[in-house]
C-alpha cells in the first residue's frame, strides 16, 4: 500500500501574476468582510515579499505581518500604504439594488 505525501496549501504560491492578485483581492472585497480583505492583503504582501512591502510602507516587518494577519486590525492608513506598495488601486462603484 502506497502513501501519498501531502503538504499544506499556500495561496501565495498561486498569487504569481497581477491578474491573479487582482482577482483574489476583488473576490475578498466582494464578500464585504473587513477581516477577509485584511487577510487577502497579507497573503498578497507575503507573495510579493513582506520585507519589501514593509520597507516601501515605512512600517516594521513584524508589525506589518501582525497587522495583516487574520487577527489583525490595521488602521485604514496602513491599508492604503500597503495597497500602494503592492502597486494596486482601490476603486469605488455604485451598488445597484432592485427598485
Amino acid at each position: 500500500m502506497s502513501t501519498t505525501a501531502t503538504r499544506p496549501w499556500d495561496i501565495t504560491e498561486n498569487l504569481n501574476s497581477d491578474e491573479r492578485i487582482v482577482a483574489y483581492l476583488n473576490a475578498a472585497l466582494e464578500e464585504g468582510d473587513a477581516a477577509l480583505v485584511v487577510t487577502a492583503l497579507g497573503d498578497i504582501a507575503r507573495a510579493k515579499g513582506m520585507t519589501e512591502i514593509a520597507h516601501q510602507t515605512g512600517l516594521g516587518r513584524e508589525s506589518l505581518h501582525k497587522a495583516l494577519s487574520p487577527e489583525g486590525n490595521p488602521e485604514f492608513s496602513t491599508i492604503l500604504k500597503v495597497v500602494r506598495a503592492l502597486g494596486l488601486k482601490l476603486h469605488a462603484s455604485t451598488e445597484h439594488h432592485p427598485a
